[in-house]
């Protein structure tokens, strides 16, 4: 279903579904940032009141959490994403009469 990292493929290589035409966008970036953000900056938080390490070691714990955690969440939602238009035909904004 992936191209590559956080890029779909053009077609589903199981069933030939062509995911080229939907648009799953940046909404789950978006989402994900935020929920991480709080989720890294509570820990942060506690590792800081309970041993006080020096800033350099924050550094070397919560970003390279921070940005695993993303891209790996990132690709489920986006599949997720995808799934759900597929399944409840989404399309582009139209009249309905």
């Amino acid at each position: 279903m992936f191209a590559g990292v956080l890029r779909f493929a053009d077609r589903c290589s199981a069933c030939g579904l062509s995911i080229a035409g939907f648009n799953v966008g940046d909404g789950p970036a978006a989402l994900l940032v935020l929920a991480w953000g709080a989720i890294v900056v509570a820990l942060a938080i506690v590792v800081e009141l309970s041993f006080s390490p020096p800033w350099w070691l924050h550094v070397l714990l919560w970003v390279p959490l921070s940005t695993v955690a993303i891209v790996w969440s990132l690709r489920v939602a986006k599949g997720w994403l995808l799934a759900a238009e597929y399944r409840h035909a989404a399309g582009e904004g139209r009249l309905v009469q």
